[in-house]
């Protein structure tokens, strides 16, 4: 990988997970980024706003995916209720029944219709403050994670603040909001509503929640030239026209970087549902180190550990209606489990840094016999780093717990995973390789302590990332719920969140989730 690599070149695509995620038209967070710089400059805006402004639209529904499992256990289609929000103007009470409603329960069977209207009209406020708190500090997190300025990381933090006050994550209002935050939003929405209607839709979109979520000063600035900044996102392809539009410096990463990139691209994959977490780092240490065992060259290994960290983004495109389904899928189910390979694949290809490996990451669910997906290649057209990856993907979910199954211990997993390669589905060196690094890490690793956590806090966030309320922490460990509560009260205030998601999104970067069960 050459050094001096842009970032935006990198976020673009991998921008689409956010997209996916939010159950938008891919490429919409470019869009929006192309006219929430468009529209900080037509308001003179200065450098710093500018690149906050566009950094901030491109990252906005990042962290959407932290609280997808919430999502679909409350709602039923995380994806469905990403869709449905990003047509509901939430300054208005009344488009909750009018838009949301509808909109999250199209094509639901009547009985999860019904339980999801009933839960949103109950308790979507409550919910939706907890969510859109734990979506801001996913995204603020993951800005740091990426190295941008603090002042982008607070712009994401307060992006769903109301002009109007009262909602989350602090309570701001008016000008007390970051203007980038504020030119982000409505920039988002006028791309959103532009796509899918007219330039008058998304001026009459915006004028309707300026004053109470939106800042009337940004509508009218964006009412002003409407037709002019929609067509920064039209003119040519807007993909090429982000590095055109980029505020200057541009902000690079050396090759160095991009793996802490990569991971932080694969945690947010993995936070999508409790037992994926650290799934990408697990697969990354196996497949780095069976490739090193086999003796590929250095090259190679930095390569395969980033196909590893990325394999799964795509997962972010199929609703946890699916991944978490404890029962057998259906047929149609199956389709959309096998496309998150393909979503992956495309995800990479779009950013040209990532493109070389975009092909070869998208294979980690290929088999030699022709039995895998998405293409289902034979082996003369998978290459060995593909085949370590199916190996290393494969192993690390036997021994980790799965919504249909439990965890299956080492030696299980082991003789599970010889079979396949002796049934002609995975390369016999590859597994060896795999199997041999797995042996030396299995029961070594003790995971670290940071931000001051002593042991027992590690255990409780760690049933905190898996999904456990207070009460399942205290059943699980033994303790009062009330002693129970203190201890989540301290790790929160320790680690610096005040949400599952964002809990959980720590625990994978730091390595304290369990990977084998």
């Amino acid at each position: 990988m050459a050094a001096g690599l842009r970032l935006a070149d990198l976020l673009a695509g991998l921008s689409m997970v956010a997209d996916l995620g939010f159950g938008l038209p891919p490429g919409t967070a470019v869009r929006s980024s192309l006219v929430a710089a468009a529209l900080a400059r037509r308001m003179d805006l200065d450098d710093g706003d500018v690149r906050d402004s566009f950094y901030t639209a491109l990252l906005m529904h990042v962290g959407c995916v932290a609280v997808a499992h919430e999502a679909a256990a409350a709602f039923g289609d995380d994806i469905a209720l990403n869709r449905a929000v990003s047509r509901t103007n939430f300054g208005d009470p009344g488009d909750v029944v009018i838009t949301l409603v509808p909109e999250l329960t199209r094509g639901m069977p009547p009985d999860v219709a019904a339980r999801a209207s009933a839960f949103a009209l109950a308790h979507g406020a409550e919910w939706g403050r907890r969510a859109d708190t734990g979506v801001c500090e996913v995204a603020r997190d993951t800005a740091r994670r990426l190295g941008l300025p603090d002042s982008t990381q607070q712009a994401l933090y307060h992006v769903y603040e109301s002009w109007r006050g009262r909602w989350v994550p602090d309570g701001l209002g008016g000008d007390d909001i970051p203007i980038a935050s504020r030119v982000a939003r409505a920039a988002m929405d006028a791309a959103f509503f532009g796509q899918m209607g007219s330039v008058a839709a998304a001026v009459a979109a915006l004028r309707q929640r300026a004053a109470s979520i939106l800042d009337p000063g940004v509508v009218a600035a964006f009412a002003a030239d409407a037709h002019a900044l929609l067509a920064e996102a039209d003119q040519g392809d807007p993909r090429d026209r982000l590095l055109d539009v980029e505020p200057e410096p541009v902000v690079e990463r050396s090759a160095a970087q991009l793996t802490e990139l990569a991971a932080a691209f694969g945690d947010l994959a993995d936070v999508k549902a409790p037992f994926l977490h650290g799934h990408a780092k697990a697969v990354a240490r196996l497949a780095v180190g069976g490739a090193g065992r086999l003796g590929l060259d250095d090259a190679e290994i930095e390569r395969i550990g980033l196909m590893a960290l990325l394999h799964d983004v795509g997962r972010v495109g199929v609703s946890n209606a699916v991944w978490e389904k404890r029962g057998p899928l259906t047929r149609v189910e199956w389709e959309q489990v096998r496309m998150h390979a393909y979503h992956s694949e495309r995800i990479l290809a779009t950013s040209p840094p990532l493109a070389p490996i975009a092909t070869t990451a998208g294979m980690h669910h290929e088999r030699l016999d022709g039995t895998g997906y998405h293409r289902s290649s034979t082996a003369a057209a998978i290459p060995m780093a593909a085949r370590i990856l199916a190996a290393a993907d494969a192993f690390a979910a036997m021994i980790s717990t799965r919504p249909h199954r439990a965890a299956l211990g080492g030696e299980r997993a082991a003789r599970e995973l010889a079979s396949e390669a002796d049934a002609g589905r995975l390369d016999h060196d590859a597994t060896r390789a795999v199997l041999a690094e797995a042996g030396q890490q299995v029961g070594q690793r003790r995971p670290p302590r940071p931000a001051g956590l002593s042991d027992r806090e590690v255990e409780v966030l760690i049933l905190i990332a898996e999904g456990c309320s207070n009460a399942g922490v205290a059943e699980r460990l033994f303790i009062s719920r009330r002693t129970a509560e203190h201890h989540v009260q301290h790790i929160y205030a320790k680690i610096g969140v005040s949400t599952r998601a964002a809990a959980a999104l720590f625990a994978v970067q730091h390595d304290l989730v369990r990977v084998n069960g």
